[in-house]
């Protein structure tokens, strides 16, 4: 932007918790546990995190510093509502004041969900929606384990209400964490499909949050930087597992990517990957990697100039192109970007048949997410793109 630009002075508001970026930052939860007047914890995470160095040694520096705890690890992919009130019934009868979260996004929403409930007293479902928070959390750290959900950042919550088969967003400044420890090295236990998935996850909030019409300069910034990041650090850090530089590097994207979406919101690929999670299980780094080139083409022309942005910071050469055909690369490179990075799945591939497809766009069409899609869906929309995916 020249210093003669016209800039964007529509009110626009930007949350983020306290963070600490950079290798070992993991280690300094006791000091964090003790600065938030911490008596107890319910140390939130998942058998996967359970089977790394990474709990113990988290629970070894808390008994170091005297720190009392108690581990709920009952939290799956794509995280039930009952099991956020079973950590909930676990929190209060155990007497504990705050929570710290070790894991990935389906961890540190459970362990937001947890919160949620343990100091409003109602069923998580009560919560559903926009700003319907009543009380604070309690304070809550988060870890993150992973370089793609960007929970430890966000204002977003996604619970899976499991009867009713379909995931619900909980957005609201209180669910912010109070710190975030985001350490790169944890990375390095990852395996590559899940890398890949998270990875993608990531990519797909940086295109949502910059497409978005509720995005700001200050939104924009961090898009733009985490697609070019992720962009240029995903396959070499998937190649080169234990590379602390490139997990440093795509840890660093999924932040930015984190800081753009909470604030400016997301769109249709979530309202469709949220659909296909809650209804189908399906992982949902997959699913926004495979939903994004096809939402990307059905958007495009109602946010052109900022496609164009993307394809030039990705890389495309779109340079004299009329815009259907800058459309298209835009799609192929996308496209051939996530199977290089091993993800060759279409839903068909995944087990979605054509006759969920009605059902799925039944749930997705009343997904928040939608509301700041730069084209306003319809439910036939939505229900051609998941017919285009299969």
């Amino acid at each position: 932007m020249s210093h003669t630009d016209n800039i964007q002075l529509e009110l626009r508001k930007f949350v983020a918790p306290e963070f600490i970026f950079g290798a070992d930052a993991r280690l300094l939860a006791s000091n964090y546990c003790k600065q938030l007047g911490c008596k107890k914890v319910l140390l939130v995470t998942d058998l996967g995190i359970a089977a790394t160095p990474w709990l113990a040694e988290l629970q070894e520096g808390l008994l170091e510093n005297g720190i009392e705890h108690i581990v709920f690890s009952s939290v799956s992919p794509n995280p039930r509502d009952f099991e956020v009130m079973e950590g909930a019934d676990i929190y209060r009868a155990s007497g504990c004041n705050m929570i710290l979260a070790l894991g990935g996004g389906s961890v540190m929403d459970c362990a937001k969900g947890i919160g949620i409930v343990s100091t409003n007293h109602k069923s998580i479902e009560k919560f559903e929606g926009v700003d319907k928070i009543g009380y604070p959390m309690p304070p809550l750290i988060c870890i993150p384990t992973t370089a793609g959900t960007a929970a430890d950042l966000s204002q977003f919550a996604i619970i899976n209400r499991y009867d009713q088969k379909y995931k619900m967003a909980i957005i609201s400044k209180a669910t912010v964490p109070d710190v975030a420890l985001v350490d790169p090295v944890v990375l390095t236990t990852m395996d590559s499909f899940l890398t890949a998935c998270t990875g993608m996850d990531a990519l797909a909030h940086a295109f949502e949050a910059y497409v978005s019409n509720a995005s700001s300069a200050f939104t924009d910034m961090y898009a733009l930087e985490a697609i070019g990041l992720m962009n240029a650090n995903l396959l070499a850090s998937i190649q080169n597992p234990t590379d602390i530089q490139f997990r440093g590097r795509v840890m660093l994207a999924s932040m930015y990517a984190g800081l753009a979406f909470s604030n400016a919101s997301l769109g249709c690929v979530h309202s469709l990957a949220h659909s296909l999670g809650g209804y189908l299980d399906l992982p949902h780094g997959e699913c926004n990697a495979i939903l994004l080139p096809h939402v990307v083409d059905y958007n495009f022309n109602k946010a052109e100039l900022k496609y164009l942005t993307i394809a030039q910071k990705l890389g495309v050469d779109i340079m004299g192109k009329a815009l259907p055909e800058a459309k298209k690369q835009i799609v192929e490179y996308i496209i051939s970007f996530k199977e290089s990075v091993g993800i060759d799945s279409t839903l068909g591939t995944k087990g979605v048949k054509s006759d969920l497809i009605s059902i799925l766009s039944d749930k997705a069409i009343n997904d928040p997410c939608n509301a700041t899609n730069p084209r306003v869906p319809t439910k036939a929309d939505l229900a051609s793109i998941y017919s285009e995916a299969i």
